[in-house]
């Protein structure tokens, strides 16, 4: 029960931070909603070439709300960069909570932010361009996401616990950020890509979770990527919040 209060209390302390300073959430819903009112009618365009019959608005939306996630939890860890510059890291050191709780407080904070972004934007591309989402695959594809980016941003929290300077981890982050982007189908999917791409973008398991949450954006539930992609984002997330747990309990030793 310590564990939980201790989670809760970290949980509150740094979503009211956000609430206090919503510019960033809004920041960070802003390019995605660009993407869907101009790429969209891109995508729209080609839509027969994915198939008869296929919506495009299912084939972007569920990507762009990966899109939240990765970036949105991927500099997480900025956040903490400024926490430990201002010593409040250091003074949660002292204090007798949980290292554990200390992170999965912020990582339940960034997970509401994201599942409120994912929301809002669903629901522009449903007022603006019709989208009809099957609406148990929505809440199913909105967790998924939401898991994914609880490992990413524990993995950030770990990098900038190492970093300890924006240059630094915007350097690393930036690195990694665009090649995941791209290799995971989100501006259009890998199916479209030449065979070699396609190779390479299976090893990256973040299009497994695009395409995961496109088919179940679509009601099919019996789609083998529904299992492959829920089943990998799972086991990658587990990784990094490990990792992520680790990271904190060396540097609160």
């Amino acid at each position: 029960m310590n564990f939980l209060r201790e989670t809760g209390l970290i949980f509150w302390s740094q979503l009211r931070m956000q609430l206090r300073n919503p510019v960033w959430v809004m920041i960070g819903l802003s390019q995605p909603v660009l993407y869907l009112v101009l790429f969209g009618p891109l995508v729209k365009s080609i839509a027969p070439a994915l198939g008869p019959g296929t919506d495009p608005w299912k084939v972007l939306t569920p990507a762009l709300v990966i899109q939240i996630g990765l970036f949105g939890s991927m500099f997480a860890g900025f956040v903490m960069v400024s926490e430990l510059r201002a010593g409040v890291i250091e003074r949660q050191r002292v204090t007798p909570a949980r290292r554990s709780a200390l992170l999965v407080g912020r990582v339940l904070k960034d997970m509401v932010v994201l599942i409120v972004q994912a929301l809002v934007l669903v629901v522009v591309a449903m007022v603006a361009f019709s989208l009809r989402p099957n609406v148990l695959g929505l809440a199913a594809a909105v967790l998924l996401i939401a898991v994914m980016a609880a490992g990413l941003a524990s993995a950030s929290y770990a990098l900038a616990l190492w970093a300890r300077s924006e240059d630094t981890l915007a350097s690393v982050l930036n690195s990694l950020s665009v090649p995941i982007m791209l290799l995971s189908g989100i501006l259009l999917p890998m199916s479209l890509a030449p065979h070699w791409l396609r190779i390479i973008a299976d090893i990256n398991p973040f299009e497994h979770t695009v395409e995961a949450a496109r088919a179940l954006f679509r009601g099919d539930f019996g789609n083998v990527q529904v299992y492959w992609g829920t089943g990998l984002t799972a086991a990658v997330a587990l990784v990094l919040i490990v990792i992520g747990a680790r990271s904190f309990a060396r540097e609160n030793a």
